[in-house]
């Protein structure tokens, strides 16, 4: 099946006339942005049994430190997406890199418990701002029909992320103080801040302009959410990406832990392992091109939550490290398979608001995560880790099915 159209009530005008233009450096710029953000936002989930013993607290407690930055990282693109809008969207995506230089510093100077949920939620709310106005800024300059594979490839950066934080956590969990992974991350934040500056000054006037709007800028940010949200598409777009992050990381915090307590894995390797589901991502990101089109939409976000759903029952159910393996890198090739799509009818749900829709998009996202890590951290001690993980396969096959229906029915003006 090649259908690879957006739905008729979505079809795409044209970008930005500054697409041509726009350098490579520029993309590789946010792509590291976006690795700094992937470290940021991983690096915890193999560290929870370190935690749990480091302040004396249950694994459903220590999970707490990934819910306050997913629900901080979620409700801040509320606010960065019009921010993006008005002042200019890699500007401010330089902005929140050096911001979030500080928080993750201050997550690294935490002296106990309570104090890292604190310094984790404010790292939560400046790392916020930089896959949804990468991502939008991205739909700014490229033309459509283009735009899947250029996502999928500037987010080896964020994949890339996910594994060097995954690792660095579950390394860190056996070898070096629970501080060091936030200590670099600080640094890196750092330093790309000072590369996005550098770079946007080199870029085009059109590719960096903001597009201010007039009136209140409150009032101005209640009005864009409230057109986007008026689109049935983009309610059916927002809602499942709702579900989907609350279906797949929400278990997916607990695989490390999984592995662990079920196959007695040191927490190194089981944080190499998982590596792998940033490995799949990498050879979605590699093939887009050829994928988009010999297989289109509709075949990707259900192949994708098959391959996620048998994955997380082989993870459930391995008898040793063997089957872990394969199944890591199975999840990141399904997830990316499936999300990405999602991710490029976010950029095009609403093209005249397109910071809002996509910061509502990654808001969506990323508050259903924190909904499904907070579910899941409440239900593991009960069902178990594995009972979790079959959980968030039977609902990736649901929300996918549903998907495909509701875009056939707007495909089809129904």
């Amino acid at each position: 099946m090649t259908d690879t159209a957006a739905p008729a009530a979505l079809q795409p005008g044209a970008a930005s006339g500054a697409a041509a233009a726009i350098p490579v450096l520029a993309i590789a710029a946010l792509a590291l942005a976006a690795m700094a953000s992937g470290i940021s936002l991983r690096l915890a989930d193999p560290l929870l049994p370190r935690l749990s013993r480091e302040f004396g607290v249950s694994l459903g407690e220590a999970s707490q430190v990934i819910t306050v930055f997913a629900v901080a990282y979620g409700a801040a693109q509320l606010l960065f997406g019009p921010l993006g809008d008005r002042f200019g969207k890699y500007r401010v995506i330089a902005w929140a890199c050096a911001a979030s230089a500080l928080t993750s510093l201050a997550c690294a100077l935490a002296s106990g418990h309570a104090g890292l949920l604190v310094a984790r939620l404010a790292a939560g709310a400046t790392a916020a701002a930089v896959i949804p106005l990468a991502m939008a800024w991205i739909g700014d300059v490229v033309p459509y029909e283009r735009r899947q594979p250029v996502l999928a490839r500037f987010l080896i950066g964020q994949i890339s992320g996910f594994a060097i934080g995954v690792w660095a956590g579950g390394y860190t969990a056996e070898h070096w103080p629970w501080q060091a992974p936030f200590l670099a991350v600080a640094g890196f934040f750092a330093g790309v801040a000072v590369v996005l500056q550098v770079v946007r000054r080199r870029l085009p006037a059109a590719a960096v302009l903001p597009q201010r709007r007039p009136g209140h800028p409150f009032v101005t940010l209640a009005h864009e959410f409230r057109a986007v949200l008026a689109l049935r598409w983009a309610r059916v777009v927002l809602i499942t990406a709702f579900l989907e992050g609350a279906a797949v990381y929400g278990p997916f915090a607990f695989i490390a832990a999984h592995l662990h307590q079920r196959l007695g894995l040191p927490l190194s390797a089981v944080g190499a392992m998982v590596m792998g589901f940033a490995l799949g991502g990498l050879g979605f990101a590699l093939g887009a091109r050829v994928l988009v089109r010999r297989l289109g939409e509709v075949v990707l976000v259900r192949a994708g939550s098959i391959v996620m759903a048998a994955a997380f029952i082989a993870i459930a159910l391995a008898p040793d490290w063997g089957w872990a393996v394969p199944a890591c890198i199975a999840m990141g090739l399904g997830f990316y398979m499936m999300h990405n799509t999602l991710q490029t009818h976010a950029t095009q749900m609403a093209p005249e608001r397109r910071g809002a829709a996509v910061a509502a998009f990654a808001s969506c996202f990323f508050l259903g995560q924190s909904a499904g890590v907070g579910l899941a951290g409440a239900l593991v001690g009960r069902i178990g880790t594995g009972a979790v993980l079959a959980a968030g396969a039977v609902a990736l096959l649901a929300i996918a099915w549903n998907f495909n229906r509701q875009r056939r029915r707007v495909a089809g003006g129904g």
